[in-house]
């Protein structure tokens, strides 16, 4: 089996999510006699998938295709393929396949919800590719929160999910918005780097600025101040997707699964509780 995660041009030890999922996945398998495999996709193989060799070398039985920037157009030439996968933190709008997601917009909602109802008024999401199907799920469990509040959302993107993009979009919320009271981050990494550029511009946290992340990483409660955010059960995703995979090609002729994995809102220091 192949673990499969996108070749991403920043530092993956920002976001050390992933090799949980990967941990869950593997511990399934070995039970299974199956062993795992790390590998990663660029861009041009993902322009590509034709070149992806642990395919056409048929090196592995099945995929794990973590993270929602790999793109259809190579998910779907996998299964074009005739190759046994799963999608992890992804799927696809129109062609039923495998997948584990989280339940990314009840995550933000329940955030969101907890923002407000400690009296903020002003509460901004940082949010990422508007492409990826976790931050649009995420942005939407916001913007229903601040809808039922009849708040008018406030919306900010970033190419990436990252400790820079989360200061650059600090920045600009802040010039925009100088009343901000409230941050809810698309993940822990842009929430820790709104904190930071916060502190920066002479906003503290949590006395002058609430934020709350979503994930979970190890970072979060050794963030200063301790993070609060939405936790993913990540090595629950990994087994879930490992499961999946084996039921794929033992029944290769069932029908997909699409399942949903509940969040939990883990409240620390960052908003004020």
């Amino acid at each position: 089996m192949a673990f499969v995660v996108h070749a991403c041009n920043h530092d993956a030890t920002e976001d050390p999510f992933y090799p949980i999922i990967m941990a869950g996945a593997e511990t399934h398998l070995a039970a299974q006699d199956y062993h795992i495999l790390l590998t990663t996709v660029d861009d041009p193989t993902i322009a590509q998938p034709e070149a992806f060799s642990v395919v056409n070398q048929h090196r592995v039985d099945g995929l794990i295709l973590a993270g929602p920037d790999i793109s259809p157009a190579f998910i779907l030439n996998m299964l074009g393929a005739g190759v046994p996968l799963v999608l992890v933190d992804n799927c696809l709008s129109q062609t039923a396949v495998n997948c584990v997601l989280n339940d990314d917009q009840g995550g933000a909602y329940a955030a969101t919800r907890h923002l407000l109802e400690h009296g903020h008024t002003h509460v901004a999401f940082f949010s990422g590719p508007q492409g990826w199907v976790s931050n649009r799920e995420r942005a939407q469990g916001y913007q229903r929160a601040m809808s039922e509040a009849s708040l008018e959302p406030l919306i900010f993107h970033a190419a990436e999910t990252t400790i820079a993009s989360g200061a650059e979009m600090m920045g600009r919320a802040l010039e925009q918005e100088p009343l901000l009271e409230a941050v809810c981050a698309v993940n822990d990494s842009v929430a820790i780097g709104a904190v930071r550029a916060a502190a920066r511009l002479g906003r503290r946290t949590p006395q002058d600025l609430a934020v709350i992340g979503f994930d979970d990483i190890s970072w979060a409660a050794l963030n200063e101040p301790p993070l609060s955010t939405v936790h993913v059960f990540k090595q629950r995703m990994g087994q879930l997707a490992a499961q999946h995979l084996l039921n794929a090609i033992q029944n290769p002729q069932a029908p997909p699964v699409r399942t949903i994995v509940s969040t939990e809102l883990v409240l620390r220091n960052s908003c004020g509780h």
